[in-house]
Parts: structure tokens; sequence; C-alpha cells
């Protein structure tokens, strides 16, 4: 193979998933005007299901608009040599490979970042501002930026230093460690995120005592669930939409949810959601994710040694010089395809894992009120309550609204 044939291959695998991504949205788009089904008639009045029709549609054409311009700005940045022109910058500054990676996938990625910025701004000010959801100030919305952009370079930088240097230290056996690195941090993460990460963004307070509390406490004693740490955090800071999760494990679990969930949902509703969340625990989804997580790093780091440093890779970019950091952004394209497989296996897992979650849900608590609790949470949010079978096998990680009350009824 030829550098040449090589580039071509990486301009069409990112055309491909383009057209694809864009066939798969136009599908969904033209059910947007569906008739609602009957299970599912008394989450939208009229007036409401028109405003979701309007969300849907707005999103659906702002989506081709950035997603055209982020396919432009990545075919010019190949065709005008852009890897090349960012890694002569990089080395102009330092002959240390470790520091010549992070200079530059810091460009790269900050500057595309920076060029993405506008239309999340009219995202956020814009769209979400019109239909109602938006409670960001712009304070806080380029504050989440630099918390991010620093983030990124503490944590990512600090990881992919790594990387490089067990490349440096020993050849292509480097992903082994790697792959320890990243599942030591993978871990990690899952289980102090919400502790070290979730408070430089939002606020976390304990669920008082009350109410709510004592339901949810007796839920827990009931189903032999032991959770001492529940939290209410401040999403409408950003937000009317409304979340829970669970995160953690052994010592470190904790249930955290958003206050406006708490303020949209009945109490009933409430701790009907978080047994579905608990279930998840019970059946040690988390488990489960985090290990298919690890094992499927590996493979791609395993595979990503064989092919890291031929200088056909670097060629192909049009860079002189074989590099680790060159090798690492062909092979996270021509990795695409098996990328998207291994998603998908992974949204057909998960959305199992919700149906079993659910079940649990509705054996240890009751259906009714987690039925009512999903149609509140989509009618707040505007959901898409028709979407194309296609698009749900393809992107969705939870069943649809009515696929998922469909099975709570049975």
């Amino acid at each position: 193979m030829t550098p040449q044939l090589l580039f071509y291959i990486l301009i069409g695998i990112i055309i491909a998933n383009f057209i694809f991504d864009q066939f798969l949205d136009a599908l969904n788009a033209k059910h947007f005007n569906d008739s609602l089904p009957e299970e599912l008639s008394d989450v939208y009045d009229d007036k409401e299901y028109e405003r979701s029709q309007a969300y849907k549609k707005t999103r659906y054409r702002f989506g081709i608009l950035t997603s055209t311009f982020s396919l432009v700005l990545t075919l010019a940045f190949f065709f005008l040599e852009g890897f090349a022109y960012v890694d002569d910058i990089a080395r102009s500054i330092s002959d240390n490979s470790i520091v010549i990676a992070l200079i530059f996938f810091g460009i790269i990625l900050l500057a595309s970042d920076i060029l993405t910025t506008p239309f999340s701004y009219y995202s956020t000010f814009v769209i979400e501002e019109k239909f109602g959801f938006n409670k960001t100030t712009k304070a806080t919305f380029f504050l989440d930026k630099l918390k991010g952009w620093l983030m990124g370079a503490l944590l990512g930088g600090g990881i992919l230093a790594l990387i490089v240097w067990f490349y440096q230290l020993t050849g292509n056996d480097f992903w082994i460690y790697a792959w320890i690195i990243v599942t030591i941090f993978s871990i990690f993460m899952n289980m102090f995120y919400s502790k070290l990460i979730v408070p430089l963004f939002n606020k976390q307070t304990p669920l008082e005592d009350g109410s709510l509390r004592q339901k949810i406490e007796a839920y827990a004693k009931n189903v032999g669930f032991q959770i001492d740490k529940i939290f209410i955090i401040d999403g409408s800071k950003r937000s009317t939409k409304a979340n829970a999760y669970f995160s953690g494990f052994g010592k470190e679990k904790r249930i955290t949810l958003y206050d406006t969930l708490v303020n949209d949902l009945e109490e009933e509703e409430i701790v009907a959601v978080l047994a579905h969340e608990v279930g998840h625990y019970k059946r040690k989804h988390i488990i489960y994710n985090l290990s298919l997580s690890i094992l499927t790093t590996g493979l791609t780091l395993w595979i990503l040694s064989l092919f890291v440093s031929n200088p056909i890779f670097s060629q192909a970019l049009s860079v002189e010089e074989t590099s680790f950091h060159i090798g690492l952004i062909v092979f996270g394209i021509l990795y695409t395809p098996i990328s998207e497989i291994t998603g998908l296996l992974m949204n057909l897992l998960s959305r199992k894992f919700e149906y079993q979650a659910d079940d649990f849900a509705k054996e240890t608590y009751a259906a009714a009120p987690l039925i009512s609790s999903l149609k509140k949470l989509s009618s707040n949010s505007l959901s898409n309550l028709t979407p194309h079978p296609s698009y749900v096998f393809f992107h969705y990680s939870h069943p649809s609204l009515g696929q998922r009350i469909f099975n709570l009824k049975k």
C-alpha cells in the first residue's frame, strides 16, 4: 500500500461515516410528525407536542450545520497538510517526543474547540434558550470551557505522556503498560468522579432529612441496599432538564439526584427512579460495563501496537518523521469501523441492562410511578417519542420511551 492510497482510504472512512450518520438522522427526522401511539398520547398536549416537534426539527437542522462544518474543517486539514504543519510547530519547540506529542494534540484539540465554540454558544444561548431549557449564564459557560481545558491538559495530557513514555521504553509492548494505567484510571474515576470532579462544576448537598429521604431509606432497607450517600446536585444551574445517576461502588457508592428531578416529580416517582438506579447496582451492571470497557481498551491498544510504528502512517499525512502521535491519529480513523461495531454492541447491551433495571424497579417497588416519571421526564425535555427503529438500534443507549413502557406493563 502506498501512502497516497492510505490517505484516500482515511478520507473515504471520514466521508462514509458522515454520510451514514446523515442518513440515519434524515431517516429519524421523517418520523418527527408521526402521530403518538396510544400509550404515549398523554405525554404531551397538542400545544406541547407542536413545541416538541419544533425543538426536534431545530436540533436536526442545527446538527446538519455543525456536522457539515466539522467535516469540511477535517477535510481541509487533511488536504492542506495541517497535521504536518502542526507537527513542525511542535518540533520547533522541543525535540522531546513526549513534549512534541503533548504540544501536537494540545494545538489540535484547543484549536478545534475554539472553532466549534460559536456553535456550542448558539446551541446554549439561542436554541436551548428559545425552548426554555437554558439556565447557564455566559460566565458559567466560559468558566466551564476553561475548567474543561485545564482538566483535559492535566488528566488527558498526563495519560498521553505516560503512554508515549512507555512506547519509548518498551517499543510495541507499550500497550500492556498503557492498558494497566488506563485501567487504574478508569476504576479510580468510576469510584471518585462524583467526589473529585463533579464539585469543580456543580454543588452537591446531602439530601436533607424529611419525607423523601425516609421513603428512599425505607426502600433501600427493603431491598437490602445500604446507601448513606444521597446527594442533590444543582443541575438547574445550567438546564431545566432532569437526571439521576448512580456512581462508585463499595463504600464510595452514591446516588445523585438533580434538583430539577426532585422539583418535577412526586416522591413516589423519585423513589421509582432511584429503584431503577439501584437495579443497575444489584444486577452488577456497573461492574460489567467497567469490565467490558477495560477489555475493549486492551484490545484497541493491542491492535494499535501492531501498526502505530509503521512509517506509512506518517507518510500518508505528509509527515517525514515516523512518530507515535501521528500513528495514533491515523489509527484512530482506520479503527472507526471497528469502534462503530463495538459501540453498537455496547448500546445493545446497555439497552438490555436498562430493561433489567426497569424490571428490578417494577418487582421491588412499582411499575406505575416509574412509568409516570418517565413520561414526565420525556415531556419536560421535549423528547422524541417516535424515533425510527434504525436510529434507536445504532444510537440509543436506552430503549425508547414506548419500548420501556411496553416492557413495564408486561
